[in-house]
């Protein structure tokens, strides 16, 4: 069975359309709607759209309904996609044709899918950093409409934050833990109402998510350019300060030991983050 998460805030005007979209593939999936806790009548036309609804309490952010949604599905595939008609649903079999081979499947926005160009070259930088962390070309970190395989996705759903950036936390989670993943073209239409995400704000937010995934399934990438800094800093110091004044100065000696002890550090990580994998294959 597969299960289409849907998270919604505010989107009233969006969703029934959403929803009618995906009744209209008749493929049988469960289409589970996430309010998170709106101020306008979202789960109501959900319900009457036809889709299951559960609400939050109070408001707790994107991720914390993507988790919710994942906890109360009930099918062994689970496709996420966003409630503000951004996403087609028609688009949803194409994912669905190759999670069998694969364990999680993204549609990737090109360029004309991007409503401004700061955020298009915005993406482009995340997804250059991500690649260098995980070591796998990302063609689209930042999608929300994905289809994931939900035992996969249940074993890293402790890592995803409250708010926006859980695509950025899943898909190198994911990459980093050695499961296949695959992105395909698709479009992206704009977003019924405001965009709930601020550039600067959100956009800071998802560079320290990707550090942390990082450091996490992969430490010695963040701490081993950060030691050769500070040794090539130190020992170029160094070389500056013989020739110039004939001594060995105390900064150059705390740069190389900082750049040693980084490296150090870095080692230590690498062998807790292997351990924190193998607990979690287990788990």
């Amino acid at each position: 069975m597969i299960s289409v998460i849907l998270p919604a805030y505010n989107e009233e005007k969006a969703i029934p359309g959403v929803i009618g979209g995906i009744k209209g593939l008749n493929i049988g999936c469960e289409i589970l709607v996430v309010d998170d806790a709106s101020t306008d009548n979202t789960a109501k036309v959900a319900h009457e759209a036809g889709a299951r609804v559960i609400c939050h309490p109070y408001n707790k952010g994107n991720g914390a309904s993507i988790k919710t949604g994942v906890r109360e599905a009930k099918g062994s595939i689970v496709v996420m996609m966003d409630a503000d008609g951004q996403h087609d649903p028609k688009d949803i079999p194409s994912l669905l044709e190759h999670i069998g081979e694969y364990d999680m499947v993204v549609g990737a926005r090109g360029k004309d899918s991007q409503n401004c160009l700061h955020r298009y070259v915005a993406n482009k930088i995340y997804n250059l950093f991500a690649r260098y962390l995980c070591g796998m070309k990302i063609l689209d970190l930042t999608s929300g409409f994905r289809a994931v395989k939900k035992d996969v996705v249940r074993k890293f759903l402790y890592l995803f934050p409250n708010g926006f950036s859980y695509p950025t936390t899943i898909t190198m989670s994911l990459i980093r833990a050695g499961y296949n993943v695959k992105y395909i073209p698709m479009s992206a239409s704009k977003r019924v109402g405001r965009s709930k995400i601020n550039l600067f704000r959100d956009g800071v937010r998802f560079f320290v998510i990707i550090l942390r995934i990082g450091t996490l399934f992969k430490p010695i990438k963040v701490f081993l350019p950060v030691s050769c800094f500070c040794t090539l800093l130190g020992l170029g110091y160094y070389i500056y300060t013989f020739f110039a004044f004939h001594r060995f100065t105390n900064m150059s000696l705390l740069l190389l030991l900082s750049g040693i002890n980084i490296f150090l550090l870095g080692l230590i990580a690498e062998q807790i983050a292997q351990s924190r994998l193998k607990q979690t294959e287990r788990d």
